[in-house]
Parts: structure tokens; sequence; C-alpha cells
């Protein structure tokens, strides 16, 4: 049955990929060749330059999509996830390039951390290895390209809404001549803003909504492709040859140069799936077009078709760039979702429903940002050759971006000679690099855009990284040490009251001075105190099964547990009640199996430390009933045996903060209770499963640190700037933790602490 529901999701995702990839990849046709001759190319009216451009074209696809994305890059994955991210993570597995500070040596056992393609070692990289993870600049520098690289593709989302609908709406001109330019852009603007407005509901319905008009899309070019050879020129399969790039540049020399910053469009989409053969086919249409009607050539693409077919076809190019900005846009929220999750991107909400696949997520704030930044260029540029060369030079770059990674992927992670890492770099990279040549002379036309704010994005990324670390490491000089803690006492030297405390760090280890500065202020605290750490280990997803860590700190009767929730940087944030579920069973797992004495408990250095949930016991331990809206157990769920100990003034504010709020009256309520079957051999153990269960019961505070950073007074001034200035200002404008947690603020406590850094 699992395997049956298994090859179902497969076919419905190779179903929606056509809706949501195939699309940016089958629009190029509305604004390649309209790119390449936007300049001085389009004086050499002769049929050898049109064959030329068409050759370029061919071969720009077989070498850069074909070869190098399908036959290389796609083997380049990081357990089926690929991108300029996940190159990145498979580096810092294999080698010690990563800047997170918080790794253990557990993390590398995750069934997801090592991939046996990717066993072999060779000798001759291990020097320039040894080198790299020796010079913190060098790992430095490997994060800004990669940072550089992903501000890249955040420009793509929304260079390519622009670029494609824009593109598809001015097919009217060919009808309406005397059509307003002003009236193509309001369509165009309208178009956008729907097209925004909409991603809240999810690539799910997109893709089945959109995947059919794709499918017809490519089928439609593919046949007027075939009508406009039939018509005009059967020659045209002659363009194939090499040798037709050899006559463009001989005939057009500096100018057939120039011309590449608009070839290079046809590669657009490379990165998010490989060329089809639709792509030869949508060239072929406007090359037999174009060898026999030379004037025609900024309206080729809708002045080759056929005049009956010509508003169908409108109709669905429209459409198609629709589905094609719908892909990037997506693709942008996983980048930025993938950032966020190292510590390179302000706070965000992340928003992933049930009935979504998984991956597929949502975020507001990213939303409306491309919203802003794609209306600004589409009414900005007046001239949408200036929008094709800013979104040339950005893919391009993009993929240089990659290109250097993946020769790094071949000699640290294949274990592949440098000699053969080099020749892939120097091979590919010297095509891209000729390029890029030619779509930098186009900076003044639009290319600069892209770039400034790339830019801007990579300092906002790089100012929140170094913030974010250097607090980080501030808590880890700063964490108070275990001899403290254990000459306090069981009872800590405060008064323990009924209930359960999370303390949320970003420490693995020891206890953080958020705790005791709590305890200073207010001398009592929970009989359960549980050190939640959420980090990101350096892999797409973490099973669930393999996500929690649980140690130890102190002696039994301290009550005091440290969790270590592991996400890989694709996962999803799961909501407040299923985390609290999860985190009293993973708890009780491993009461128990410390108890058996299990050999699956590591030491560490508060205690020992397991990862829990991967015994066959679990979910014997605990019995769960669901409560009903009225607090009490559902009929068809066994009767608890624990009542609340909060009290009823405590209760009727709960209550009222539930009734004013909506979202909360949807949260999920259990109970938990013992087995009553189960036999202990160590009655401490069903105490203290008996106390976890009471204070569950009793209810569950979280207690988050409130960080108010300043800059060392001997600090260097442009420390203090980033840290005053840049660094505060992300602080203020992103979201607070207790949101991204989905922390109820009935159940929040937040504790001031002052950090200089």
């Amino acid at each position: 049955v699992d395997r049956s529901y298994q090859c179902k999701d497969v076919l419905i995702l190779a179903y929606q990929s056509f809706g949501v990839l195939f699309g940016d990849l089958s629009i190029s046709p509305l604004y390649v060749f309209k790119s390449t001759f936007s300049g001085n190319l389009s004086n050499y009216q002769s049929e050898d330059v049109i064959f030329g451009a068409l050759s370029l074209i061919f071969w720009t696809l077989t070498l850069l999509s074909l070869f190098k994305h399908v036959i290389i890059l796609l083997n380049a994955d990081d357990n089926g996830e690929g991108g300029i991210f996940a190159l990145y993570s498979l580096l810092c597995r294999h080698a010690k390039f990563s800047l997170l500070p918080n790794h253990q040596t557990a993390d590398e056992e995750l069934s997801t951390y090592h991939n046996p393609r990717y066993s072999y070692r060779n000798p001759q990289s291990l020097t320039v290895k040894r080198f790299a993870e020796r010079h913190k600049k060098a790992k430095t520098a490997l994060l800004l390209l990669v940072l550089f690289g992903t501000c890249l593709l955040i420009c793509v989302g929304f260079l390519t809404p622009a670029i494609s609908i824009r593109s598809a709406i001015e097919g009217v001109k060919v009808r309406s001549s005397e059509l307003h330019y002003g009236v193509v852009l309001i369509i165009a603007c309208i178009l956008l803003v729907g097209l925004f407005v909409l991603q809240h509901r999810g690539t799910y319905r997109v893709a089945f909504m959109f995947a059919p008009i794709v499918i017809l899309w490519s089928l439609s070019i593919a046949a007027i492709g075939v009508y406009n050879i039939l018509k005009w020129n059967p020659r045209v399969y002659k363009a194939l040859s090499p040798y037709y790039i050899y006559t463009f540049f001989r005939d057009t020399r500096y100018d057939g140069w120039i011309s590449l910053g608009g070839v290079l469009l046809c590669v657009t989409g490379a990165e998010a799936m490989f060329a089809d053969l639709g792509q030869y086919t949508a060239a072929s249409i406007r090359a037999a077009f174009l060898s026999k009607n030379f004037a025609a050539v900024s309206t080729s693409f809708y002045a080759s078709i056929p005049d009956s077919l010509f508003w169908p076809v409108l109709v669905m190019a429209t459409l198609a760039a629709i589905i094609a900005s719908q892909s990037v846009i997506s693709a942008t929220f996983s980048i930025v979702k993938q950032c966020h999750a190292i510590g390179c991107f302000p706070r965000v909400k992340v928003v992933h429903k049930s009935k979504w696949f998984r991956g597929q997520i949502y975020i507001p704030e990213i939303n409306w940002v491309l919203l802003v930044l794609c209306l600004a260029v589409t009414v900005g540029f007046r001239d949408i050759n200036h929008l094709g060369n800013a979104y040339g030079l950005t893919y391009m770059s993009a993929m240089f971006v990659t290109t250097w990674l993946t020769a790094l992927i071949i000699n640290f992670v294949w274990g592949q000679s440098l000699v053969l890492a080099l020749l892939f770099a120097l091979f590919f990279g010297s095509i891209e690099i000729i390029f890029l040549s030619s779509s930098f002379i186009r900076i003044s036309k639009g290319g600069w855009v892209p770039l400034v704010l790339s830019v801007i994005f990579m300092l906002i990324m790089f100012v929140w990284h170094y913030g974010s670390r250097k607090k980080y490491l501030y808590d880890f000089h700063n964490k108070v040490p275990m001899k403290q803690i254990l000459t306090l006492g069981p009872s800590l030297g405060i008064v323990r009251v009924p209930g359960i405390g999370l303390i949320f760090t970003a420490l693995v280890s020891g206890v953080p001075a958020t705790f005791t500065r709590f305890l200073t202020n207010l001398p009592t605290f929970y009989q359960v105190a549980v050190f939640v750490c959420e980090k990101t280990v350096l892999v797409p997803y973490v099973p669930q099964k393999e996500r929690y860590l649980i140690g130890r700190i102190g002696p039994k009767s301290f009550r005091m547990y440290r969790c270590i929730v592991r996400n890989g940087y694709k996962d999803v944030q799961k909501n407040e009640d299923d985390f609290e579920n999860d985190l009293i069973m993973s708890i009780a797992e491993f009461i128990q199996l410390e108890a058996e004495g299990s050999g699956t408990l590591e030491g560490s250095v508060d205690g020992r430390m397991a990862v829990v949930r991967t015994s066959e016991k679990f979910g014997k331990r605990l019995e769960i009933s669901e409560l009903e809206r009225n607090g009490e157990a559902s009929s068809s769920m066994p009767p608890t045996i624990l009542n609340s100990s909060k009290s009823h003034i405590l209760q009727y504010l709960q209550s009222t903060y539930e009734m004013e709020s909506p979202g909360s009256t949807l949260r999920r309520r259990v109970r938990f209770k013992l087995q009553p079957d189960m036999n202990y051999r160590d009655l401490n153990v069903k105490d203290e499963l008996l106390e976890l269960v009471e204070a569950k019961q009793s209810g569950v505070a979280y207690v988050l640190g409130h960080s108010h950073i300043k800059a060392k007074m001997n600090a260097p001034c442009l420390k203090r700037f980033v840290i005053h200035v840049a660094y505060l200002f992300l602080r203020k404008n992103c979201r607070a933790p207790a949101v991204v947690l989905n922390i109820p603020q009935t159940c929040l406590i937040e504790v001031g602490m002052n950090y200089y850094l």
C-alpha cells in the first residue's frame, strides 16, 4: 500500500513538473531573437546570419543545458535536491567548510548525511581541502560566493515574471499596431499583481491548473515550427552545423559578439531543469521565418503564427509566461528558506499547508518584495531589450557561480583529480565568460539593476550572519558551568512549581546565561526544565525518527533535560502542538532507554544523549487521548486520570484568550497517561514518567531570550556601524522569534539579556 501511494506521489509530481518547471524553459521564443537582433546585428539581413544565430542557440543549449546540467549537474544532487545551496551543503559535509558553530559528531550519523556514491576519497584532493579547512578566510569567501549566487537567483525571481509576461502581452501590438504602449504596460501590471496575490494558494493548485496548458503550448510551438519550416525555408536544418557559427562571427565580428548577450537568454531556466528538445523546435520556428522575413525581427515569433491561430497562441503564450513566473517565484521562496535555515537571512514567516507537497512553501514578506521589484522593473524599463539585458546577465552570472561550485564538488566530493575539476571549470567557465563579456557591455542598458540589488541582498545576508554568529559566540563563552548548577541541588535553590519550562537556546551543550538570568530575577521555575536547541544540519531533510536528540542535565533528581531538534535546510517548522507532543514522547522514550542501559546513548558534556524514536517500543510508554473543545477527553479515547493543577483564575484567563484568538481554538489538545499494563523494573522510572505527564498536564511555558545587542566601547567604527545600525535595523524589521516558532502569547516568557559583541 505504501509503495502504491509513493508511486502515486511520484506521478503527481511528474505531472506537476510540466506546469512548475518546464514552463520556464518553453517561453524563450518570446524574446530570444528579439534581444539577439536588438543592436546593430539587425543591419545584417542575410540568411547566413540568421542561420548562425540559430546555430549559436542550438549549441549553447547543447553544451550548457544538455552536457553541463543533464549529464553532470543532475549527478551532483543532495539527496535529490539541486541548486547552488545543495552544492554548498555537499561541500560542507565532505570538508569542514561550514561556518555553522553548533555542529556535532552525532549529526554525521544521520541516514541522509552520507551518500554511498561519494565514498571514494582521492589523496590528491586532501592537500587542497586541508588548506581550505585551516583558513577561515577561505570558508568566508566560499560562503560569500554562495550568497552572491543565491542573491542572483532572487533577482531572477522578479525579472522572470517581468520579461515573460510583458513579452507575451506585447504580441497584441502585432495585430493592433496603433495600441498605445501604456495599455500594454497596464495589462502586464494587472497580470503581475494577480500572479503574486494568488501565491498564498501554493503551487499545488497552480501545477494542476497549468500543466495541461504548458503541454498544449509546447505542442503548439512545435506544430507552428513545422509549419514555418515547410512554408518558408526547409533548409533551416543546416543551421545545426557549427560551420554557421564561424560564418556568423566572420560576417558580423564585433556586432556578433555583442549579440551574445541576447543568445544566452535561450538557456534561462536551465538552472531549474534541463532544456527539452522543444527548445530546439522553438528556435527553428523563428529561424525559418526570419530567413525569408528579415524586417520582422522585433515581432518574429507572433508574426510567424498563422492568422487563424494568432489569438489562441497569444492566450497560451501569456499563460505559459505566468507558469514560468510561478516556477521561479517558488524557487525564490525555497532559496530564502534555505538561507534563513543557516542563519544568513532575517527571520521570516514560512507557510506550509498539510495538503501541499513536501518542500512547497510560501513566504509573505518575500512575495510582496518581489511584487514591488517586479512592477518597478516592468514600468521602469520602457525598452524591453534593457529588461532582457538584466535578465540574461543575472542568469549567466548564476550559472558561472554554479560552474565553480561544481568544480569543487568534482574534486572534494566525487574524489576526482584536481586536473579534471579544473578542466571542467575552464571549459564551461570559458564559454560562460564569453557570454558574460558580451553582457557586461550592456550593464549601462539595464544590466546594472540586478548587480546592484544582488550586492544589497548579499550585504543583508552577510550582516545577519555576522550578527547571529557573534551572538552565538557570546552565549557560548558565557554559558553557566555545570559545577555551579550541581552545587545548587535538585531544587536549584528556588521554588519548583508544576509544569514544564522549555528554555530555547542556540547552545548544544551547557546551560545558557538566560536561565540563570531568569532565576536571578524570579527565583522560581517549573518542576521539569527542558533546554531546547533547534539547529540546522546541512542536509535537505532529517527523517522524523532521527530528529530528536535527547539528554539529561545533572542527576535524575534535577528533572532537567536537553532536547536538540535537528532540521534539514528544507524542513518546515511544525506547529507548536505537534512539537510539544513529540517532545514529551521523546523524553519518555529517553527515560526508558536510559534505565535499560541502551547502547544507543552517546556521551556528551552534560550527560548522555540518545537519538530516540528509533526503538520499537516507542509509543507504548504513554497513552494519548485527544480532548474535545470543552476540555474533556474524547469518548473514543481512554479517559485520563490527571487533572490540571492550574488555578481557576489562570484557567479563566487562558479560556478568555483562546476565545479572543481565533487561531488558538484550532490547536490540537491531547492528554497523556501511563500505560496501565506496563511493568517497570525500576519504580523510579515510573515515578519520573508520571511526574513528566503531570507536568505536561499542568501546562508548558516557553522561555526565550529577548536580547539587546551592543558593540563594545573599544570596537572599531565599522563593527559598531554594522551592529548598531545595520544588524539592529534588520532585527527590528523582521519576525520575532516567538512568531517564527508559533508560540502562543499566553505561554511565552521573555528574558531580557544584554549582549556586548
